[in-house]
This record gives C-alpha cells, sequence and structure tokens, in this order.
C-alpha cells in the first residue's frame, strides 16, 4: 500500500506538476493567488488568517465562488478576524453571498473569529504553535467546523503535516481499489499519511499540500463522474473498467 500511494503521488506530480495551492491574496486587486512551487504562504497571520476564511467559505460549493465572495470581504475591508467579529452578520451575508449557504456561513465566520479572538487574543501564532492533534480537537469542537474544514486550516493556514481528504479522494482511491465506499475520513487520512510518515515533517507538509490538491485537478480531468479515462496518468493502476 505504502509504495502504491507513493507511485500514485510521483505519477500525478509528473503528469500535472505543482499545483500552488492554498491560494491567497498578495495583490488585493487581484484576489487570491496560486504560488505553484512556492511553498512560504502563508508567510503573516494576515494570509493565515484568509486561508481559514476560505476553509469555511469553501464549504458546498466551488472556488471560483469563494474567490467572489473574497474579493468582497477585501474591497469592504473586512478580511481579518477584528471585522468579521464586529460586523453585522446580515451585512457579512451580503458580502460573502456569491459562496452559497450565506447566512450559515456568516454565523460560522462570527463564531469562529470571536472565539480566536476571545481564547487566543487573535494570536493565529501562538494557536499554531502546538501539536496537531491538540489543534484539530479545538478545531472540531467549534461549531461548524467538521474533519475536512479543520484539516485544511492545519494544512493550509497553519503548515501542519496532515492529509485533507475531501469527495474527489474518495472518488480516485475507490476507483483505484485503496478504499471502499464506506472508508471512514480518517482511515483514508491515515492511509496517506502512513505512506510518508519517515519522510522529514516539512516534506510530509508539501507532500500532503500537493498531493490533496492533485486529486482534485487529476478528478477534474479524468476521474470524473463519467470518467474520461483516456491520457489518465494512473490508468494502468485503476481496478476499475471505465470506457472513455
Amino acid at each position: 500500500m505504502k509504495s502504491k500511494i507513493q507511485r500514485i503521488y510521483k505519477a500525478l506530480l509528473d503528469a500535472y506538476g505543482p499545483q500552488g495551492w492554498w491560494p491567497v491574496t498578495v495583490n488585493p486587486k487581484k484576489g487570491p493567488e496560486y504560488f505553484p512551487g512556492d511553498y512560504s504562504h502563508p508567510r503573516n497571520a494576515g494570509e493565515a488568517w484568509e486561508v481559514i476564511v476560505g476553509a469555511i467559505l469553501t464549504q458546498n460549493t466551488s472556488w471560483k465562488n469563494v474567490e467572489k465572495a473574497i474579493l468582497n470581504l477585501i474591497e469592504n475591508n473586512c478580511l481579518d478576524i477584528d471585522c468579521i467579529m464586529k460586523t453585522n452578520a446580515k451585512a457579512l451575508a451580503v458580502w460573502i453571498r456569491p459562496s452559497g449557504y450565506y447566512n450559515q456561513k456568516a454565523k460560522r465566520l462570527k463564531t469562529l473569529a470571536r472565539y480566536m479572538k476571545r481564547v487566543w487574543d487573535g494570536k493565529l501564532g501562538a494557536f499554531f504553535d502546538r501539536p496537531v492533534e491538540e489543534i484539530r480537537k479545538e478545531l472540531l469542537s467549534i461549531k461548524g467546523i467538521g474533519r475536512e474544514t479543520a484539516d485544511s486550516i492545519l494544512l493550509y493556514a497553519g503548515k501542519k503535516p496532515i492529509f485533507v481528504v475531501d469527495a474527489y479522494t474518495r472518488r480516485v482511491f475507490n476507483r483505484l481499489g485503496l478504499i471502499d465506499e464506506k472508508a471512514d475520513y480518517d482511515e483514508i487520512r491515515c492511509i496517506v499519511e502512513n505512506a510518508f510518515f519517515d519522510k522529514p515533517e516539512d516534506e510530509q507538509r508539501t507532500t500532503f499540500n500537493e498531493f490533496h490538491a492533485l486529486l482534485v485537478e487529476h478528478a477534474k480531468r479524468h476521474c470524473r463522474k463519467k470518467p474520461a479515462c483516456e491520457g489518465c496518468p494512473i490508468r494502468r493502476t485503476c481496478k476499475a473498467s471505465f470506457e472513455s
């Protein structure tokens, strides 16, 4: 299993190259940008908070919609903990409307901002300067944050070596015969993490960063709901039998 996971990762990376996840805003006029091969982001607390906001907003929607919502927050000078905490939920919902479920997400953002301010005084550095499992447990205790969102925050905002499992990962791994349809989230996460556990922590982080993004890219190009198998870089590994 370990060597198979490693081969799949290498094949996808060779096929698609570095993905540059998670996009962050360097130029406010452009909004979130991807920086393939540059693992220095987030470089400050502002970028880290933007990633956290994005992880909430991307629940049940596409990233294109999230980008529009983040641009609205930037234009209204409200992409920071204090503003989100103080802004009326209805006004916040209007700005993040493009992301869908905007009333619910506005409440979730405010809950998280209030928590970070009350418990951590808004200091993300201190929040993330702890063992992964301790932070994860705390994130999961906050209303509106499930395992995928928590792990996205840990990996992309906190730069922690943890793998994010999403619907694309499940689809690809199921078709490759690595998991069954009922596999638990943490079971899938551990399969990937165990394949790279002997690597240095920084290498694990960048690998999990890329692997998650590469699986999303692969699912969009080839491993769709209706598979497009022609040209698939890991077709030989696939246990399923599909026609393009």
